[in-house]
């Protein structure tokens, strides 16, 4: 009887503490407020972007040189997409894109989602077309994925990173 005690009690204990634990990995670091607020910096984001507005969009982007946006290049040393580091080489692609006639973002809002990984940081990720004739595309509105951590740089949050990926077109069927 004193051993099914004592197991019962540490099997009883080893719960509580994995319990407790996926208590403590669960809990998101930012609140419902801050997250809302960081859906509103992205709709921001969305709107000077299909403004073409260069200077208010250089103001949203952390000011360093480990910020990174991977986008589309029209280099062929750079491979198809390629990253681009630090504010001077953003605001240079950024225009350029933006430069080559019309660019038109349209994210589903309604898969818009915005994560907290840390007190000070957090993921955005949405499906979008994007309609652009940069670096030899055509203009028509394809499918992609952005996918955006942001920084909290004072009481503002701010991109430290953009990613575009194109999505695939889905194979033809065989047979």
């Amino acid at each position: 009887m004193y051993k099914a005690l004592l197991v019962a009690l540490t099997t009883s204990a080893l719960c509580t503490g994995a319990v407790a634990s996926t208590a403590a990995v669960r809990k998101e670091p930012l609140d419902a407020a801050t997250l809302s607020a960081i859906k509103s910096k992205f709709g921001k984001l969305m709107e000077l972007a299909n403004k073409h507005d260069f200077k208010a969009l250089h103001g949203m982007f952390w000011q360093s040189p480990s910020t990174l946006l991977v986008a589309k290049s029209a280099i062929q040393s750079e491979g198809n997409w390629a990253g681009f580091w630090g504010n001077e080489a953003i605001d240079q692609k950024l225009h350029d894109i933006g430069s080559s006639g019309p660019v038109v973002l349209a994210p589903d809002y309604s898969k818009l989602k915005v994560v907290g990984l840390t007190r000070d940081v957090a993921e955005s990720y949405v499906p979008m077309n994007i309609t652009v004739s940069y670096a030899g595309q055509d203009g028509t509105a394809r499918p992609f994925l952005m996918i955006i951590n942001w920084l909290r740089v004072g009481k503002d949050w701010k991109v430290a990173s953009e990613i575009i990926l194109p999505v695939p077109p889905v194979p033809a069927a065989k047979g």
